[in-house]
């Protein structure tokens, strides 16, 4: 069964992989799987065991479980609707096919997390060789953590223009903001993800965020950001 991507409520990505809420995975599972995905008792590596067992259900509750997130990660990178999907599509295939390479002594959502975010600054940059054009809908369904009386045009026309800056930045800095500042990683988690050191992604998180503010008051101040 192909997993469906549906935008998530407003409310931002976890990463506790021990029990996700069910208004975090998709619609259209099984009872079986369901079961299995929001069981709290059952860790991500439990699944993968049983799924290098032979077992369906279980990949299929890892898929329930973070498909989203994938998409999300995805989307926030890459900016587009159907790209995002074909990455986090991609990113389910490699995980099946290097589930017997998994090492049980590491993060599941960490090594996940790595397979998505390659895979995304993968197609970013294919589309910037293939492409000189502005990102029109970038964020623009971006889960607003604000709370805040601003009418919903005002917030599209923000995430707009939020998602036009965020293209401009280079694809390392601006995978350390989508996962720290998006996603709600630490920097200690986000530096395997992209194999760097703890204090490098801590730097590109500094520096993305000085380059994002310094684009954003530029285009405040009516120059192109």
């Amino acid at each position: 069964m192909q997993p469906s991507f549906e935008r998530p409520r407003t409310v931002r990505p976890t990463v506790d992989v021990a029990g996700p809420a069910a208004a975090n995975l998709p619609t259209g599972l099984s009872t079986a799987v369901q079961q299995l995905a929001l069981d709290p008792a059952l860790s991500d590596a439990e699944l993968v065991r049983r799924t290098l067992a032979g077992q369906q259900d279980p990949f299929a509750a890892l898929v329930a479980r973070y498909q989203k997130r994938a998409y999300w990660i995805a989307f926030h990178v890459v900016g587009r609707t159907e790209e995002a999907r074909d990455v986090a599509q991609e990113a389910f295939v490699r995980l099946f096919k290097g589930l017997a390479r998994y090492d049980f002594a590491r993060s599941f959502y960490t090594w996940f997390y790595r397979i998505v975010m390659n895979l995304a600054i993968d197609a970013l940059r294919k589309l910037r060789s293939a492409r000189a054009g502005s990102l029109d809908d970038v964020l623009g369904g971006l889960p607003d953590q604000r709370e805040s009386g601003e009418a919903p045009g005002e917030r599209e026309e923000q995430d707009r223009a939020g998602g036009a800056v965020l293209e401009r930045l280079d694809a390392k800095f601006r995978a350390v903001l989508v996962l720290r500042d998006i996603h709600g990683l630490s920097c200690r988690e986000i530096a395997p993800i992209l194999k760097v050191t703890h204090a490098t992604a801590r730097w590109r998180l500094h520096r993305g965020r000085q380059m994002f503010r310094e684009h954003w008051e530029r285009l405040e101040r009516g120059g192109r950001p």
